[in-house]
């Protein structure tokens, strides 16, 4: 009896070493996959985990990629403006948006969010879509790696190339061509405002025909246009 209780626990012991290593092996893959990855779309054109969760399942994607340099200004400044105001200021992480999020949190206040531009992007490149306090956790240090990897400009750059902006239309080019007939450096405040109000929730709203509350929510974003510090875009 005794040699058998024995038998079961060295089994299980076994077993638990072997989950343990595999589950070590793992986490060394993702860590080598992120840091690939970040050092890669330093460089070459990124790939959301959206983009390829679609083809994966052989659903169409439509997404031309352009440089900064080809986007219009404007529509960098509508994001900075309606999504991260403090962009070119911190360090990936705007650690006082998160402290007064944490506050609001801790004192039954409105839910609201503290993603950076730089968080938004890493999510869209490195995680999977949808909330969990995992995915914010590990947000935070694979933005601060991204933001000491990439100049603010490729930061931006890729986060204008990879959002969504309706059903299978990803990135400033493709979305600007579907909803206002044109390429994105051609975009004029208003459409840029337009098309950062849609973010949000990009599925449900058409930034060429915007509800009321789409419509004034822009009207918000151009008023803050221009009192937003894009120095570190160059422009």
């Amino acid at each position: 009896m005794t040699a058998n209780v024995q038998a079961r626990s060295r089994g299980r012991l076994a077993i638990g070493r072997t989950v343990l290593r595999w589950t070590m092996r793992a986490v060394l893959a993702i860590m080598l996959f992120w840091a690939v990855s970040i050092v890669v779309y330093r460089v070459l054109p990124p790939v959301s985990t959206l983009m390829l969760g679609r083809w994966l399942t052989l659903q169409p994607v439509e997404r031309i990629y352009m440089p900064l340099s080809d986007i219009s200004p404007h529509l960098a400044r509508a994001a900075i403006a309606a999504e991260d105001s403090r962009f070119c200021m911190h360090a990936g992480i705007d650690w006082f948006a998160l402290q007064s999020v944490i506050e609001d949190a801790l004192g039954d206040g409105a839910s609201r969010g503290a993603s950076t531009i730089t968080m938004q992007t890493v999510k869209n490149i490195l995680l999977w879509p949808g909330r969990s306090y995992l995915r914010k956790g590990l947000e935070l240090p694979l933005a601060l790696v991204v933001d000491t990897v990439w100049p603010k400009r490729r930061v931006m750059e890729a986060y204008l190339n990879i959002a969504e902006w309706g059903e299978g239309i990803f990135g400033a080019e493709a979305a600007a061509r579907r909803h206002f007939g044109k390429s994105a450096r051609d975009l004029t405040r208003r459409e840029a405002a337009l098309l950062v109000a849609a973010l949000p929730n990009p599925i449900a709203r058409n930034p060429a025909r915007p509800t009321r509350y789409v419509s004034t929510y822009a009207s918000r974003i151009m008023g803050r246009m221009g009192n937003e510090n894009v120095s570190c875009l160059g422009a």
